[in-house]
């Protein structure tokens, strides 16, 4: 199991394609910086094809500083900087997407 971070904004769609066809059952994405606005209504259909068992989060510090606050009928679970810290201690590695 791997933690994936993801810093790219969807209009990188080449990084966030690459990203989402890279995780695998019982993976985590954690979207933070410009990453977090992936979780935008206009970008779920993205994540519509992942796994029910692959994990989403989101940095609450970045969704915070670009006023993205209602993630309510998203499959994201806003995490803050501690539970960034326990998601890469609970997956056995961690992959960075940028």
């Amino acid at each position: 199991m791997a933690l994936h971070t993801l810093n790219q904004p969807p209009g990188n769609a080449q990084c966030l394609e690459r990203c989402l066809n890279a995780l695998a059952d019982g993976d985590a994405l954690l979207l933070i910086e410009d990453g977090v606005l992936a979780t935008l209504p206009a970008h779920a259909s993205r994540f519509d094809a992942i796994a029910a068992n692959v994990t989403l989060f989101a940095l609450q510090a970045d969704l915070d500083a670009r006023g993205l606050n209602d993630l309510k009928g998203t499959r994201f679970t806003v995490v803050d900087d501690g539970g960034f810290v326990e998601l890469a201690c609970e997956q056995d590695k961690v992959v960075s997407w940028y």
